[in-house]
């Protein structure tokens, strides 16, 4: 789990990617399954080595697995130091079973429904828990999201003299969001409610450059989300595209205190130059305006760059990736981005650029389902970092 110091939305994305459950949330009716339920073998023939090549392999446990299923996860992000998170989630049927019922159905498949339960503590004294559930009807034609947490993160502030101010945040929410299918299309479109009722401390009196800033906040947003995704695989892509635009508004009548816009647009694409030769391009725009609380403010969001160190009203970032899939199950990538964030205390042209770049690798620890698992390493100016990844880097 990560603690991004910005809005809830972010903190339940943490949350989510701690249960596990990110991939879910994205995943395309038509890439919900991969496996056919002749690739899952019975219960009682689980083995953990691919009979394909003999290597270590969890395509059958995952495909057949049904109940509850413990989910631990290290965290390596600089702005909260290091922790350890564990999730506990339930699956409705197993992802064989998912397949099966949706191809009798003649509805195309679908993922089960999970509902997880989870929480994480870092070396800071970070924590959070919440529970979240995601559900399904119609063929995943409609899609459910809801969850409930509560963290207590202790992070930095920089603003406008670019030095760390430590501060603890504090606060619980709730999110809700519900999805439709366009026809038989990639494309999904719905309502997203975000509340987050939160206390914001400085623990050595305030940034002076915000001024007066109000210790108890309650951010109330209502808005509109767009997905579309054509991607090969929802975990480790070769080709396809994943893309999400978000607006959402923070008004009294949704339960605010402030009032706000976020203007939020991501893309992600993966190209094969060869057949073992992948190039992956990411754009990520982040625009607000309003009376936006300090900490919900965007911030540049690369690899070797501490979550909230560069935040300002706006933040757009660029990221290149080159993959190279040595063998069957081993690939390495190197990567490369940059970031502004502006707005607020600096314009465009004067807002410094922010520039990252890394190396890393995976190995495909689940190959019916496309599930990679791996350690990217980056470097930023003055700061290097390390994260373990499941999959690509991009949610």
């Amino acid at each position: 789990m990560k603690i991004p110091p910005r809005s809830a939305r972010n903190t339940l994305a943490a949350l989510l990617a701690a249960l596990g459950l990110s991939a879910w949330g994205t995943v395309q009716a038509q890439d919900a399954a991969p496996a056919t339920p002749a690739e899952a073998k019975p219960a009682h023939s689980l083995s953990f080595f691919d009979p394909e090549d003999g290597m270590l392999d969890a395509s059958d446990f995952l495909l057949n697995h049904k109940g509850a299923l413990p989910v631990p996860t290290i965290i390596t992000e600089p702005a909260v130091g290091y922790g350890f998170g564990l999730g506990l989630m339930f699956f409705s049927e197993s992802m064989a079973e998912a397949a099966a019922n949706a191809k009798a159905s003649g509805k195309g498949p679908a993922p089960p429904n999970i509902t997880g339960v989870g929480g994480a503590y870092t070396e800071n004294g970070t924590w959070g828990a919440g529970l979240v559930h995601f559900h399904t009807w119609d063929g995943d034609r409609y899609r459910y999201l809801g969850a409930i947490a509560k963290v207590d993160a202790q992070l930095d502030y920089y603003g406008l003299l670019n030095q760390p101010r430590a501060y603890e945040l504090q606060g619980s929410f709730l999110v809700q969001q519900f999805l439709v299918r366009l026809g038989d299309s990639r494309w999904y479109v719905g309502p997203r409610y975000v509340l987050f009722d939160s206390s914001a401390n400085f623990k050595f009196g305030n940034a002076d450059e915000l001024g007066s800033v109000e210790k108890d906040q309650r951010i109330g947003k209502g808005g509109i989300v767009v997905d579309y995704d054509s991607r090969d695989n929802i975990f480790y892509p070769s080709r396809g595209s994943y893309a999400e635009l978000e607006v959402q508004f923070a008004r009294a009548g949704f339960g605010s205190t402030q009032s706000f816009n976020m203007y939020n647009a991501r893309g992600f694409t993966w190209l094969p130059l060869r057949r073992t030769l992948i190039l992956g391009l990411r754009a990520d725009t982040r625009f607000s305006s309003g009376d936006v609380p300090f900490y919900a403010q965007p911030y540049i969001d690369l690899r070797g760059v501490q979550k909230g160190r560069y935040q300002d009203r706006n933040a757009v970032m660029a990221e290149m990736e080159l993959r190279w899939d040595v063998t069957p199950r081993w690939s390495l990538l190197g990567f490369t981005g940059t970031g502004k964030a502006y707005g607020r205390w600096h314009d465009f042209s004067d807002a410094s650029n922010v520039y990252s770049i890394g190396a890393g690798f995976r190995y495909l620890i689940a190959r019916k389902l496309g599930i990679s698992m791996g350690i990217d390493v980056a470097h930023s100016k003055g700061q290097d970092a390390f994260y373990i990844q499941v999959g690509s880097a991009w949610h």
